[in-house]
């Protein structure tokens, strides 16, 4: 087949003088079709006794080169007599199904059907951290072709910049985009599940806690930001507030609050080292207690089962809750809200018996236990009272200072 058009000739096609289009052959059947608003590259052809046309592209987009490799393609299928348009469109339908099925379609999809119900802080902080860590490497796969060392290598890499906690909150999110695909018929399972072990933990602790600043105060936002049942959230608020561990809070009954004396007192029989409890009350304990009490004040346990009120909490509420915001057991826990304290009052310099005290830990011998008889109460609120306010500041937003340490 003899060719007619060249690269100088397809750069200069103009339209007709009076601005009507115009046709230059290259044979074949292609052509380039030139107008005053662009120059367009077709192919026409008969199927089944019908004249067609098939767009090839646009100049200089598509160059000459690019046209007649079109062209000859298109032939070859006319030959085996597949009509080049209707495979055109099968084509196109399968890269739009394949997009939609990408691990970013389904992602985005996620995050707009579920970010509703997060803190506006946590669903954003969500989308950035896949932008950043995952579309650019596994994004544009079909999400029920990517398998576990496909996603291991993804959190490898946010590991090896030295951030393994992000990794960790990473593959959670990864997870939940997983199990939305399943639900969606576009995936068959968690492909998460299998990895299990193969990032280090988050924290050398036994359980899992944030302490960065700036990281406590976007979980802050999102425990405030809850929108699940008020009572779980209000837990949630006095897990921080108060960091009791997670079985003395949701076992705390009505009669061991004197909102008058600012103090709950935790009998020695629920404690771990079976000795009587005394926890102060900040004024936002206070609250949040005020808060509950129209809806179980007339009940034993503030904090009651929903399916068996004369029993407590479930143990599971507040980790269920916590996943719920976006935290896995890697990220934080319950008990983490006692980390997370302990290790900033130390920071703010208050005494390391002030603070083992309220966490209610044995401090030095037993004899010295046994002499020991002072609660340290009024140094205990006060340091309750500056903690309290200090995680609204970072919940507010406000500017981190350090403090120093006393002595």
């Amino acid at each position: 087949m003899k060719r007619l058009l060249t690269d100088a000739a397809t750069k200069n096609a103009k339209p007709t003088p009076d601005g009507k289009p115009k046709r230059y052959t290259d044979g074949g059947g292609l052509y380039l079709h030139v107008t005053s608003s662009g120059k367009y590259w077709r192919y026409n052809y008969r199927m089944d006794g019908k004249q067609k046309t098939l767009a090839l592209g646009a100049y200089p987009d598509t160059s000459l080169k690019q046209a007649r490799e079109g062209h000859q393609a298109a032939r070859e299928l006319l030959a085996r007599g597949i009509d080049p348009s209707s495979h055109k469109q099968a084509a196109k339908g399968a890269r739009l199904a394949e997009q939609a099925n990408s691990f970013e379609a389904v992602a985005l999809e996620w995050h707009v059907k579920f970010s509703a119900d997060q803190a506006e802080s946590h669903s954003s902080r969500n989308k950035r951290r896949l932008e950043k860590h995952v579309f650019p490497y596994v994004g544009g796969r079909i999400i029920g072709e990517i398998e576990p060392p496909d996603i291991l290598a993804v959190l490898r890499k946010i590991e090896e910049a030295g951030t393994l906690e992000t990794a960790h909150r990473v593959k959670t999110i990864i997870s939940q985009v997983f199990r939305y695909a399943v639900a969606t018929g576009r995936a068959t399972r968690d492909q998460t599940a299998d990895l299990k072990g193969a990032l280090p933990p988050a924290k050398g602790k036994h359980f899992a806690a944030i302490t960065d600043p700036q990281e406590v105060g976007e979980l802050l936002r999102a425990m405030d930001d809850y929108r699940g049942a008020m009572e779980t959230r209000i837990a949630l608020q006095l897990s921080a507030y108060l960091f009791t561990r997670p079985g003395e809070l949701r076992q705390m009954e009505w009669a061991e609050v004197d909102t008058v004396k600012a103090v709950w007192v935790i009998q020695a029989e629920k404690m771990k080292a079976g000795r009587v409890h005394v926890v102060p009350l900040c004024s936002q304990a206070l609250a949040l207690l005020e808060e509950m009490k129209p809806i179980t004040g007339k009940r034993r346990y503030v904090f009651p089962s929903r399916t068996d009120t004369s029993k407590p909490m479930s143990n599971n509420t507040i980790r269920q809750a916590l996943r719920r915001l976006g935290y896995d057991n890697d990220t934080m826990t319950a008990h983490g809200f006692r980390a997370l304290a302990s290790t900033r009052l130390y920071e703010m310099g208050f005494h390391s018996d002030l603070i083992e005290k309220q966490l209610a830990h044995s401090v030095g011998s037993e004899v010295r236990r046994a002499y020991d008889r002072s609660q340290h109460i009024e140094q205990r609120t006060a340091m309750m009272q500056t903690w309290a306010d200090y995680l609204d500041s970072l919940r507010d937003g406000a500017q981190v200072i350090p403090f120093k340490r006393v002595g």
